[in-house]
Order: C-alpha cells, then sequence, then structure tokens
C-alpha cells in the first residue's frame, strides 16, 4: 500500500496512524452488519447462572465479535504490505488461539450454555498453538532463547536444547525457553479471556496494551510488528464503541483467546517477556485473583473476594460496571506507561 502511497511510507509514524485508523474505520463500519446477522442467525451470549444478577439482562447479546476483530487485524497487516517473519508469527498466535475460541463460542451458540469446549479441551488446543509458535519464533523466526533482565544482563533458557535434522534443516528444540513460551501464551490467552467479563474492559485494556506494545516495536525499528500491535489498538477501539456499556455485541472467546495469545507472542518476539506482566498486569491481577479465590476456598472454606474474577468482586462492592471498566483502564494505562519507561530507560542505559 506504501509503494502507492510514498509520501506515506517516508513516514513510519504515519504508517502507525494508517494501521490504527484503518482497524477503526473497518470495525466501526462493517459491526453493524455484523451484528445485524448474528441477531438474524441467533448468535447470542449465554451467561453464567452463578455470576452477578445484573447480567443476566445480557442473555442473548449477540457474541463472536472477536471474529470481525481478527478477520479486520488480519486485513490491514496483509493489506500495508510491512510483511515479515516476526509478524507473522505473531498473526498465527492471534489466529491460531483464535479459530480455538471460534470453535468454544460456536460449541456454546450450539448447546446453548455459558461452557463451551471442556478446560481440557482448551488446554490441549492453546498447548498446540503454544508449542508451535515456540518453534517456529526460534527455529524460523530467530529468536534467542535468552531473556534480558533490564539492568542485569540476560538468562540463557537454551542451555538444554535439543537438536533434531528433518527436511534438510536443523530444529532447535530449547525446552526451558519453549517451556516459557508456553507458559505465556497459555497465561495470557486465559486471563484476557478472564478480563473479558464487563462491557468494554477487554477491548480497552487490550487497546492500551497494544499501544505500549507499538511504542516498543517502532523503538526498536521493528516497523511490522509496530503495526500489526496498531491495526489491533485501532480494531478494539473501533469495537468498544458497540461494546461500551450497555453492549450491543461481546467478542467471545474468539477474540479473548486470540488477542491474550497475540499480547503474549509480541512479548517474545519484542523479547520483553519480563516485562509483560507489568504491561498487561491487570490480566495478572485477574488471574490471580481467581487462583487465591479457588485456594482459599479449598483450603480454609472462606473466599478472599466476593467474587472472582477480581472485576466481580468490585460489582459485588458496588461499583457500577462503568466505574469497573474506567478504572480498570486507568490502571492499565499507569502499568502499561510503566513498563515502557522501565524498557526504555534500560534500554538507553544499557
Amino acid at each position: 500500500m506504501f509503494d502507492v502511497f510514498p509520501e506515506i511510507g517516508r513516514y513510519p509514524t504515519y504508517q502507525l496512524l494508517v494501521a490504527a485508523v484503518a482497524g477503526l474505520v473497518l470495525t466501526g463500519v462493517l459491526f453493524p452488519v455484523w451484528i445485524r446477522l448474528l441477531r438474524f442467525r441467533n448468535i447470542g451470549q449465554q451467561v453464567r447462572a452463578d455470576g452477578p444478577q445484573g447480567h443476566l439482562v445480557k442473555q442473548g447479546t449477540p457474541t463472536m465479535g472477536g471474529v470481525l476483530i481478527l478477520l479486520v487485524v488480519a486485513t490491514v497487516y496483509l493489506v500495508l504490505g510491512e510483511i515479515g517473519r516476526s509478524g507473522i508469527i505473531t498473526l498465527a498466535a492471534l489466529l491460531g488461539c483464535g479459530i480455538l475460541g471460534f470453535v468454544d463460542d460456536y460449541a456454546k451458540v450450539v448447546k446453548e450454555r455459558s461452557l463451551g469446549l471442556t478446560a481440557g479441551a482448551k488446554i490441549i488446543g492453546q498447548a498446540v498453538v503454544a508449542l508451535g509458535i515456540g518453534v517456529l519464533a526460534v527455529n524460523w523466526g530467530h529468536v534467542s532463547p535468552e531473556i534480558q533482565v533490564p539492568w542485569a544482563g540476560t538468562i540463557d533458557l537454551g542451555i538444554v536444547t535439543t537438536s533434531v535434522m528433518l527436511g534438510g534443516f536443523t530444529w532447535e528444540f530449547p525446552w526451558l525457553y519453549l517451556g516459557l513460551v508456553f507458559f505465556m501464551i497459555i497465561s495470557f490467552s486465559n486471563t484476557v479471556n478472564l478480563t473479558d467479563g464487563l462491557d468494554g474492559l477487554a477491548a480497552g485494556t487490550i487497546m492500551i496494551v497494544m499501544l505500549a506494545f507499538a511504542a516498543i516495536a517502532f523503538q526498536q525499528d521493528n516497523l511490522e510488528l509496530a503495526l500489526l500491535a496498531a491495526a489491533v489498538a485501532g480494531a478494539c477501539l473501533g469495537f468498544l464503541w458497540y461494546n461500551a456499556y450497555p453492549a450491543d455485541i461481546f467478542m467471545g472467546d474468539t477474540g479473548s483467546l486470540g488477542l491474550g495469545a497475540a499480547i503474549a507472542t509480541l512479548a517474545v518476539v519484542t523479547k520483553t517477556e519480563l516485562l509483560a506482566p507489568l504491561i498487561g498486569g491487570i490480566y495478572v491481577a485477574e488471574g490471580l485473583s481467581v487462583i487465591l479465590q479457588v485456594a482459599s476456598f479449598k483450603l480454609t472454606g472462606k473466599r478472599v473476594f466476593r467474587m472472582a474474577p477480581i472485576h466481580h468482586h468490585f460489582e459485588m462492592e458496588g461499583w457500577s460496571e462503568t466505574k469497573v471498566m474506567v478504572r480498570f483502564w486507568i490502571v492499565t494505562g499507569i502499568m502499561a506507561a510503566a513498563g515502557f519507561a522501565l524498557w526504555f530507560v534500560a534500554r538507553a542505559g544499557g
């Protein structure tokens, strides 16, 4: 595309703006059609009976908005023409876990219940995608199996590596690093999924986190990754117009699993694995709240929170959905900015 408009191609910052605006405009224009189609097909959200009682009114609201988000992101990224290995790997994670989420969403719609795939089936699917992305990143994307510790050098997770000759090519399997990639993709895809429990909460936080990764990739002169992250941020912003309270559509597991995997993969290919829990700290908090709730109840019979994930706890405390959403956005912005600042200062000093 930028070959046709060379004046834009000369300015990478304009290219990022084009990617974000393209994602925003496409989702803004296409979602009304998508919502009407979903309503016509009776593809609606199945609400948990044990969730907040105020959420029961959301029963039947169109879901699977993530399908359109992922299609828009892939289209914008491919059309812009800045295509490279790290971008393709990230897009593969996005679409791989997105397809798994689509199967889960479809199962929920067909069975008309809030639970789709079994937990075991979902984890197996995520594991296949995660390991595939890890092997691809190391062997095709030339991602180093080292993790960078700000101001302290690197930690080599490639010390336990198996080499296999296959198809005339030597495949490296650095097991410790592959384990880290596996953990990150499964953790982020599932915790983003947990966060997608209030109108606008997941989409808004993802947009903020993606802007932080776009800034990091841009500073690394990795324009393809910056464009992809900007396209995701723009698409999420366009989706928010229809997902803000009271939501006209939900993203479903298609969006949350796919976008969560993309966040983890961006951290891998930009070598910010240790900063990802800070940049995406809101997802860490959501996941830990569920772990603490379950562990406390099993060990003591008492609950730490009135309801988990933690955004429901604040709802039960009397906060409105909008107040929880905006305050979680603010916290995400602070943590994402802190993560970027820490990376930038460490890079400048190192």
